[in-house]
């Protein structure tokens, strides 16, 4: 039941998905959107913070891994496909709480593909963001504003690449590339604004439906890994959503594992029925 994910549906909801490169001015783009709309903007501490009760590590470790900051034990331990899907269910039960501006993680490239998200990208070339920052951070001057770019734009694209296998700067992840140093920042605002209440972005039954079925995926994805850990993820086992109702795929030489997963399944929130086309393969044990 879509009411399930959406519980006070009915009103028009406003989601937006931001990346900015440092020194370009994304903040206060942001900050007027959420003004100017009435938006929560989400930042990276409460993400950090709610993946780190997901997975169970620190909010430190979980900054680390993210930033691309991660102690080399950390990396050789970490699962980061599992790390990916605990990312993705909380982007995305963020979006289905509806009026948030969500900025980073991975967010443009989670929700690029739900009609009513507006994707956007703030940038702007490196002397306007080296001038900012050495106003802002009171820094020394142009090297040290370089060196600051720098790692904040390999942090950016390391995430995204490490979690979801994609380069931030493609322009097909987004709705709208904007320039602050074309574009002044009131103007962003307003043309993000515009964009949210144009029929092409405008929210549906079926727009929220997406949104909903691919929540209820990673749900059911998060949900499966906990409960088979890397037996599932060796199995190849996936879910595919549609209106609610779950397809479990996969193979397993288990057949009683089969059975636990349509339980597992079911008993996730926002799951109207479950089918399995789980194969069982006969193990045959090699010759001595």
């Amino acid at each position: 039941d879509i009411s399930e994910i959406y519980p006070q549906s009915g009103g028009i909801m406003t989601v937006i998905a931001m990346t900015r490169e440092i020194g370009a001015r994304g903040s206060d783009v942001a900050a007027g959107l959420a003004e100017r709309l009435g938006l929560e903007i989400v930042h990276h501490e409460l993400v950090e913070h709610d993946i780190a009760e997901r997975t169970g590590l620190s909010e430190d470790e979980v900054h680390r891994h993210l930033e691309g900051e991660a102690f080399l034990i950390e990396r050789i331990t970490l699962d980061k496909r599992r790390l990916s899907r605990y990312t993705a269910q909380e982007i995305l039960e963020l979006a289905a709480k509806d009026n948030v501006l969500i900025r980073g993680w991975g967010a443009t490239y989670l929700l690029r593909m739900i009609p009513h998200v507006v994707c956007v990208r703030i940038c702007a070339p490196i002397a306007y963001r080296e001038r900012t920052l050495i106003e802002r951070l009171s820094l020394s001057g142009p090297v040290a504003a370089q060196r600051e770019i720098a790692h904040s734009d390999a942090a950016h694209n390391g995430m995204m690449q490490r979690l979801f296998g994609v380069d931030w700067q493609d322009p097909t992840l987004y709705a709208a590339v904007l320039n602050t140093a074309r574009i002044p920042v009131c103007e962003c605002i307003e043309l993000i604004a515009r964009l949210t209440k144009s029929i092409a972005f405008r929210d549906t039954p079926q727009s929220r439906q997406v949104l909903s079925d691919q929540l209820v995926r990673e749900r059911v994805r998060v949900a499966l890994d906990r409960r088979f850990g890397s037996s599932a993820l060796h199995s190849g086992m996936d879910a595919h959503v549609r209106d609610g109702s779950v397809l479990l795929i996969g193979a397993t030489t288990d057949e009683q594992l089969i059975v636990e997963a349509v339980r597992c399944a079911q008993g996730i929130e926002g799951v109207t029925a479950v089918e399995s086309q789980i194969r069982h393969i006969a193990f045959v044990p090699h010759d001595s």
